[in-house]
């Protein structure tokens, strides 16, 4: 009996000594409790709960699914204890599964793959007896400002902008996309009908404290991309049609480079920046293209066409036109930077989107825009509102070649010459629209800052823009190469003759 009742004993301590929750806690203070589920399989936390209290996300497809943080990721697969952290593989006590369809994941994550995920993030295990740990109130409540959507030829794009940051958890099954978007406030329902042979309909609708995003699909989705942006607050979800088998019609063959078009931003009556002691954008980045026209021409072997070679002023829409008369496989538009602030320094580099990044990218893309109040009459008519949808539409269907070839030269710039890098952005361009290849723009320092005004004058420095530039352009060349190389069709078996 006395071994009994120790034993009894010994064995409520131990249940006693198990959480119920988990109080997760950041350099900001507690970040909220994350409840603990306990079967006869073992103990789970929920990913999209997490998810929420970190502010990341939680996307489902198929049998995956991925809790993102920032720019790190934890990749799960149902019935598998394995996870990949941050490109590292952990090995958890217990599989990921689905209950009442919702995931769930071995509560040993919190300590075998959170530290990698959302590094500075502790977590407490407490009981109902504890106290109940704080809750981060630091956010209010957001509002919706806008319910937005555009159907581009190769995807469908969501846009929810809000009045503060919200988190976000998705769920994609065959026929519905569905967006958890906690503490978002919605008086009532909104619905939009894209049909566009994608979506079907998209419906956000209030669901307690939250409000909860469902698209309904009229077909199959293919890839699905999520991203939360700031500045304005906004989650963005696109929707991509499924790829075409490669050598189909219109589908994803893969060619080799041939002939690239080198754009010099500005020209003649149009000067660009100018800086304190007068240095003009026209002619720095005029200089600086024709460098890298030589070197891609000389090193990579490839044909270059220019839009100006000489200080002449061409409309922005006639540069594209060039580049599609050429069939150019790329296009690359090199301006220099101009900021109200003289100490903004740094090279940024963008692709074309409808949604700009955030406020600032929207600016910049105004400043290079505004050359088109520099033009005649009937090319300002071409300009229009309709005709930059249009080239929008065009552009999308190469947005993420032109994104890869964004990051790609940005980074040779940044470690080369140890430039401040400012990220690869997305604004709405004039110059880029239209352009039926992968197409980037370039801003390689800032003119308004004396120190970088002082450097852009130079040749030397010049020199060494035009040679990063031309070290992006030709790592992105060899990678190009590469799947060229895995695309080619392989050839048939030589059938030997019987004469």
């Amino acid at each position: 009996m006395l071994v009994a009742a120790l034993l009894g004993l010994v064995s409520g301590v131990a249940r006693a000594a198990q959480p119920d929750a988990f109080e997760l806690r950041g350099r900001s203070g507690n970040l909220g409790r994350l409840p603990r589920v306990v079967d006869s399989s073992g103990a789970y936390i929920s990913p999209a709960r997490l998810a929420l209290l970190l502010d990341g996300s939680w996307t489902v497809k198929a049998d995956r699914g991925t809790l993102t943080v920032g720019k790190r990721s934890a990749q799960f697969v149902k019935s598998q204890r394995r996870v990949v952290v941050a490109g590292q593989t952990v090995t958890l006590d217990a599989v990921a599964r689905i209950n009442s369809g919702s995931w769930l994941i071995s509560e040993d994550f919190l300590t075998r793959g959170l530290p990698q995920l959302a590094p500075g993030v502790t977590t407490v295990g407490t009981t109902s007896e504890s106290k109940p740990a704080p809750v981060r109130t630091a956010r209010a409540d957001a509002g919706l400002a806008e319910l937005r959507f555009r159907s581009y030829p190769s995807f469908t794009r969501i846009v929810v902008e809000t009045g503060t940051a919200v988190s976000y958890a998705v769920v994609s099954g065959q026929n519905e996309i569905r967006v958890r978007l906690p503490r978002l406030t919605l008086a009532t329902a909104r619905t939009e009908e894209p049909a566009d042979g994608l979506v079907k309909q998209i419906r956000l609708e209030p669901s307690g404290n939250d409000a909860v995003l469902r698209v309904a699909l009229e077909s199959t989705a293919g890839e699905i991309k999520t991203a939360s942006l700031q500045d304005p607050f906004r989650v963005v979800l696109d929707i991509y049609r499924p790829k075409e088998p490669a050598g189909d019609e219109g589908g994803a063959t893969m060619e080799p480079l041939r002939l690239i078009v080198l754009d010099a931003g500005h020209g003649g009556h149009d000067p660009g920046a100018t800086g304190p002691t007068g240095v003009m954008e026209k002619e720095v980045v005029l200089d600086v293209t024709r460098r890298v026209a030589r070197m891609v021409e000389e090193g990579l072997g490839l044909k270059v066409a220019l839009t100006r070679s000489t200080d002449v002023f061409v409309p922005l829409r006639e540069r594209t036109t060039f580049a599609s008369r050429q069939r150019a496989d790329l296009f690359v538009s090199i301006h220099a930077n101009a900021h109200p602030e003289a100490v903004s320094e740094g090279v940024e580099v963008y692709f074309l989107s409808s949604e700009a990044s955030d406020n600032e990218a929207r600016r910049i893309a105004a400043v290079e825009n505004a050359a088109i109040q520099l033009e005649n009459g009937t090319a300002r008519q071409k300009n229009g509102l309709v005709n930059s949808i249009l080239w929008d539409l065009a552009q999308s269907e190469f947005q993420q070649e032109s994104s890869a070839m964004a990051e790609t030269v940005l980074d040779s710039m940044t470690r080369s010459l140890n430039l401040v890098p400012r990220g690869v952005k997305q604004a709405g361009f004039y110059v880029l629209g239209g352009a039926p290849m992968p197409a980037i723009l370039i801003e390689i320092g800032f003119l308004t800052n004396r120190k970088e005004e002082r450097k852009l004058a130079t040749p030397e420095y010049r020199e060494a823009l035009a040679r990063a530039i031309y070290a992006g352009l030709a790592e992105y060349k060899r990678r190009h190469d590469q799947r060229v190389r895995t695309a080619a069709p392989a050839l048939p078996p030589r059938t030997l003759s019987t004469r």
